[in-house]
């Protein structure tokens, strides 16, 4: 059978990009940074990735660094073909990196809320106050999600106003209670804001409900939802499913493609479930399947709070059971670990950095070895497209063998 499995380690850069400065990111390196920190840490020890390690993921940092990671000890051989990518988008936010994975990468400018403080249109406000019948709005400004939520949350539920924050990526976000306020409330509201933010191209409104009683325990729920745009072309995503193969998401994939070109959804909260249900999806594939996972943790919960400990723990816990997956691939399978974007825990702020992603990459006839710094993400969503069967896409270049020529 030819499947396809593709795994997102949400926000997992391996080293700024040639271009990084033109977005404050010079010198940002996710992987690189937290390896220093774990280093450095003698109540812990060096960051432990050895399943990652042979699949390429050290050789890869330092095809984008330049150095090896500090405290690691690199295998003497791969067993997967690996390689760093830049992105060619517009931006550094979660839909240009993975449309750009799929082959559409984003060429024209989203819109952004660039005022820290006061940062959405009073009368966008003022519309969606009106549409949805609110009391108002709170928040009105960046934000880190879970700060937010803990500095506004009480006067959210007692007043029943809606938190509303944004960040350096193009997105608009709404965090309210969901006891207090409903949880399709919530989504209602959230697609209002859709229609209202066309005028202002928008990339993303996310719904980020939560529970608890008081500040000292508000905790988001995995009942987060993304009301993303279209892909500006069709992803190889959507060329598989019309061209009658399978497509399966997993975690916030669909929402992150706006269900364009998706056959099956599966939700999942947590990397251990995120994993299971990549294990059960791979069990039920047929021929022609490509399953794509996101792991956000990754991103949701380590990257944007600037945890380095947490983030290094959660890679040796993804990098323990990839052993499981690895024990179900078939010949024919071909399966690419990456990222979307970085999110380096050391760098200030709370937003993502421009970064290399990493292209791991094993099966479909490719031998161990390095594919170098890739011009595009795209060159991800070409090799899937060469490896399916479809026809072309319009940018990358496939890393896959060229196919054997056939005997006369």
């Amino acid at each position: 059978m030819t499947r396809a499995i593709v795994l997102v380690l949400d926000s997992f850069g391996l080293g700024a990009t040639p271009d990084a400065e033109t977005f404050g990111d010079a010198g940002a390196d996710t992987l690189g940074h937290i390896a220093r920190e774990c280093a450095d840490a003698t109540s812990r020890g060096p960051l432990a990735l050895p399943n990652l390690g042979r699949l390429g993921l050290f050789h890869a940092h330092r095809e984008s660094t330049g150095a090896w990671a500090a405290g690691i000890t690199p295998p003497q051989s791969v067993d997967g073909a690996y390689g760093a990518a830049r992105e060619i988008s517009s931006g550094k936010d979660t839909p240009s990196g993975h449309w750009e994975i799929a082959g559409v990468p984003v060429r024209f400018e989203w819109g952004y809320f660039s005022e820290r403080e006061h940062s959405f249109p009073p009368e966008l406000l003022e519309a969606l106050v009106r549409e949805a019948g609110l009391p108002g709005v709170i928040g009105d400004c960046h934000a880190s999600g879970t700060e937010i939520i803990a500095r506004l949350g009480e006067e959210h539920v007692a007043s029943g106003k809606p938190i509303v924050y944004t960040s350096a990526d193009s997105v608009f976000q709404i965090a309210t209670h969901e006891d207090a306020f409903g949880l399709e409330r919530l989504y209602a509201l959230c697609e209002i804001a859709r229609r209202l933010l066309e005028p202002y191209n928008i990339g993303r409104v996310i719904a980020r409900p939560f529970t608890g009683k008081s500040a000292d325990d508000f905790a988001r729920t995995a009942n987060r939802r993304d009301y993303s745009v279209e892909p500006p072309a069709p992803t190889v995503l959507q060329k598989l499913h019309d061209d009658g193969g399978q497509v399966v998401a997993i975690g916030k994939i669909a929402d992150i493609y706006a269900h364009c070109g998706i056959s099956r959804t599966i939700k999942a909260s947590g990397h251990d479930a995120l994993f299971d249900a990549t294990l059960d999806a791979m069990a039920e594939a047929g021929d022609r399947s490509l399953i794509m996972t996101n792991f956000v943790d990754f991103d949701m919960v380590y990257g944007h709070r600037r945890d380095v400990a947490g983030y290094a723990a959660a890679l040796e816990a993804f990098d323990a059971r990839l052993p499981e997956l690895l024990a179900r691939l078939e010949d024919d399978d071909l399966l690419i670990l990456t990222a979307d974007h970085g999110c380096d825990p050391t760098w200030p702020g709370s937003d993502h950095t421009r970064e290399h992603i990493p292209v791991l990459a094993s099966g479909a006839g490719l031998a161990p070895g390095s594919l170098g710094i890739r011009e595009s993400f795209a060159d991800i969503g070409q090799s899937l497209a060469a490896h399916l069967g479809l026809a072309p896409m319009d940018d990358g270049t496939s890393f896959l063998p060229a196919p054997k020529a056939q005997a006369r």
